[in-house]
Formats: C-alpha cells, structure tokens, sequence
C-alpha cells in the first residue's frame, strides 16, 4: 500500500484534492471541504450522496426515442426506394441526398446538445469525482460522433460510463465489449465466422486493459475470431450474438486453450497481473503525474488485484497516499480544455455555463467532448499547450472576465449556423460576466494587498513564486482610481488567468 499522508490536512491540500478529483471551486466550497478533514473529505468525494439519474439524459437519447428514429430512417429509406424507382442514377443519388439530409441535421444538432448536457452536470454536480471518472472513461474508451454519428448512443454509452465510474472495472469492460456505440466505433458488428475484424480485439488489449508488447499478432487474430457474431438491434439499442455467424472453434489465447467467445477471451485477460498495473498506471498518471515509480504502480496493482478489480480501494490509496500531496504532485498538471474552462467558471461562482461559448471553447482548445481524435483518446499534458492554444486561453479568459467584450465574433461562431433548435441563440448569447460585487465586495477592495492576496487564493490557492504577485499589485495600484470599479477587477482577474501559473493545476 502506498505510504499515507499524515494527519496534518492543509487548505491548499483541500483545494488540491477538489480540482484532481474534481473541476475544482470556490473558496467557500474548498472552505467546507477542508473542514471535514483528509479523510472524511476523501470518503465524501468517492461516495457522494448525488442520484447518478439526477439529471435526466435528453429525450432524443431515451431508448424509447432511440428506437422511433430507428423505425422513421428505416421508413424513409423504403419511401425512397420507391420514389427513386426509375430515376437516373444521379437523380437517384440526388434525392437521398436531400431525404437524408434533415436526420444529418438533427443529428449534429443532438451531437451539440449532447456536449452542452455533459458540460452542464460537470460544472453543477455534487458528485464530481463520478463526473471525472466518467471523463476519464469517455477518454480511455474513447469513441466518437464522427464515426458513430448517432448522439443518442454516445450519450447511452457516457451513461454507462458514470454508472461503473467508482464501480467494478471487470465489469465496464464486459459492457463495453457489447456497447452499441463501441462496436459501431470499432467494427464488432461487420465481425463474422470465416472473417473476423481485428479491430477490437487488438484496442482491447493495447488500450483497454494490458498495454503495448503485453500479447502477440496470434493473440489479436484468435481474440478477434471469438469477438464474431455480434450485432447491433438498432430498434433497441441492444446487442445479440449470432451463434452461426460466431466461430465456436477451439482458440489459443495468452497462452489458455479453449471455444472462447468475447466474455471468455475478457475472462482470460482479467487473469493477467499487467491489466492491474495498466489501468493502476493511468488512474495516477490521470488523477497525480506522468511517470511514476514503478513501486507505487506495484502497490496499486496488489490494491486492485485484491479487490478484484473495484475502483474505490484503489481511488482512496491514491487520495490519502503522501505522494498524492507532494511538491512534485501539486499545481504542477496542465489543464485540460474542460478543466480550464469549468474550474474557471467555478472559481468566478457563474450562476450557470454560457453554454453556446462552452462549445466554442471545446472546438478552440482541442478537446470536443463525444469527439476524441482517435481511439487512443486525447493526449494530455503538455500536448494541451502550443502558442495557439495559450493565447486562445487568454482571451477566453478575457471574455469571461469582461463579459463577453473580447475579441469573439460572428465569424467564431459560425460553426453553429444553420442548426436550428435554438443553436445559433445559445452561441451568440450574451455573458454579462460575474458578479464582482459578490465576488469581490466593495469594503475587500480599500486594501489592495489585502484584495490581490484574496483572488491569488480564490484562483490559484497557493502562495506564487517569482514576481507574480508583485506584478498583480503593481498593475492594481496603477488601475486604482478613487475607487476599484468592477472592471478593474475584471481587468485585474484577465490578467492573473493569462499568466502560466493559470494553467496549471
């Protein structure tokens, strides 16, 4: 077991554990965090007492809706060969166009209030490290829309995600293995008897659970042949196994004989001591930093073998473990684009997400919820930072502390014309900024120490090496007039956010 942080339990230390395990907050909710202690606060995060249906999916996604588009496309279709009947074939062609042209529009409609829904409960969840732990599924089995294109099952599959998301890996796995948004993704369905797709059966082992150079090409080609007969019932969603068009012959995987179908070859894998330490690996590399002694990876294994695969007992080691409050682990991980972006609007105490702007974020900073770039997922760290990237950083930054007055435009906008369903208002609608008279009260503003101590905590919580606050103070005292007007806050908070030390968490 990893070694445990002492009794000793910082405010810095809560507000650490807040923004790792969750999007971060303000100071009155790293306030009430703290209070609870290390430990308390540690069991509160991995048993919240949130709903996981508390906000309900969209409509569009409900397995009943799924099923009623399926029969309307499937209507459609058959209208369309009878009309088409006698056509050229480039009138032909044209007209399917045409006909398919309003589900392509609903469906990349969905596809961003999809985004919107999914942004929305991160940011007003009282169960964040279920809503991280859903990310860092969505992440680890990534699909995406662009190959999918069907919302309504990324938006079923991110459900599934947030119902294992502190749960039994074992368990995720074999459901993934008959998502209809993963098979979709990597061709499970197209797999049958005499031609197999390997597409599957070599992720789930690179990917999903044993790591590269941890199983061989024989081991892909005979996974693949127990992955056949699979199919997708697009009227329920579901996923039925075709015995005559799986192979029932006998297989030589990771070295076991035997009429593996998908559950069996999953069986056999969860038998290896590597898929522990694979995901033990990307659990701290995700929540504490990249290249970890091998020892603590030992460690964590040994937890999740003994648990047999539950994610709690190896979540709580990592949270009230020393090295997760070290130096090397604190305010020293880029954030992601949706870290940056709700952590932010946390810290502002925003009533609500401006929801258009969210995701003209996602598309500027590189990180497309329900769109990773591949199936490998994202890459993190400093992968998130280039010239574009920060100066992008700033000025939404801007645009959030000045109310929406930066530089964003129409033009920036234009990736939501034509969407209908009310897209194009929520983009462009305005963002009056936050509160500052909340945020920073009249009387706080009289001592300008007093004040820039107040938001360094508030926004980076903890003490700034280097000249950073000197620069805040002096930039302060230069704006001050008779007195500090709330857009001298702003101007003052745009300026902490376009700094390095912002960037990190």
């Amino acid at each position: 077991m990893l070694p445990k942080a002492d009794n000793s339990w910082t405010w810095e230390e809560a507000a650490h554990l807040l923004n790792r395990a969750g999007f971060g907050g303000s100071p009155t909710e790293i306030d009430q965090l703290h209070a609870l202690g290390r430990t308390k606060a540690v069991e509160l995060l991995l048993q919240p007492t949130e709903e996981i249906d508390s906000t309900a999916i969209p409509e569009w996604a409900t397995l009943k809706r799924i099923a009623e588009q399926a029969r309307e496309r499937f209507a459609l279709i058959k209208d369309m060969r009878r009309a088409t009947a006698g056509m050229t074939a480039e009138e032909a062609d044209r007209k399917r166009r045409e006909s398919l042209q309003k589900f392509q529009q609903e469906e990349r409609r969905h596809g961003l209030e999809a985004q919107s829904w999914w942004l929305d409960r991160m940011f007003a969840t009282q169960a964040p490290l279920r809503e991280k732990m859903t990310l860092f599924w969505h992440d680890h089995f990534a699909t995406s829309m662009q190959k999918v294109k069907q919302p309504a099952l990324l938006v079923q599959q991110n459900e599934l995600f947030r119902k294992h998301a502190l749960g039994d890996f074992k368990e995720l796995t074999h459901e993934v293995a008959k998502n209809p948004a993963m098979m979709m993704y990597l061709d499970v369905q197209n797999s049958r008897k005499g031609k197999p797709n390997e597409n599957f059966a070599r992720e789930v082992m690179e990917l999903f659970t044993l790591g590269p150079g941890n199983y061989s090409e024989e081991d892909i080609r005979e996974a693949a042949r127990a992955f056949t007969g699979y199919s997708l019932n697009r009227l329920t969603a579901t996923i039925d196994h075709n015995k005559r068009d799986w192979d029932d012959g006998e297989k030589t995987f990771l070295g076991q004989k035997g009429r593996f179908d998908g559950d069996g070859i999953l069986e056999v894998i969860f038998q290896q001591e590597q898929t522990a330490r694979f995901i033990s690996r990307k659990l701290w590399e995700f929540f504490a930093y990249e290249e970890p002694a091998e020892t603590a990876i030992d460690d964590l294994a040994q937890t999740f073998r003994s648990s047999k695969y539950q994610l709690l007992p190896v979540l709580r080691e990592i949270f009230l473990s020393k090295e997760f409050y070290s130096e090397h682990c604190m305010a020293n991980q880029i954030k992601c684009p949706v870290q940056f972006f709700v952590q932010m609007l946390k810290q502002l105490q925003a009533p609500s997400l401006p929801r258009g702007y969210a995701l003209y974020v996602q598309s500027q900073l590189g990180q497309i919820l329900f769109a990773p770039p591949n199936v490998a997922g994202w890459d993190w760290g400093k992968a998130w930072i280039n010239t574009n990237t920060l100066l992008t950083r700033y000025q939404i930054a801007g645009f959030l502390c000045k109310g929406g007055s930066s530089e964003t435009t129409d033009r920036d906008m234009g990736q939501f014309k034509g969407m209908g369903g009310g897209m194009e208002r929520m983009a462009s609608a305005n963002w009056s900024g936050p509160d500052y008279e909340t945020l920073v009260p009249r009387a706080s503003r009289e001592n300008l120490e007093v004040m820039v101590d107040s938001l360094i905590q508030r926004l980076f919580q903890r003490k700034l090496s280097g000249n950073a606050r000197e620069s805040f103070l002096a930039y302060a005292t230069e704006k001050k007039g008779v007195v500090f007007t709330n857009q001298e806050v702003a101007e003052l908070l745009h300026l902490m956010m376009s700094t390095p030390h912002y960037q990190l968490t």
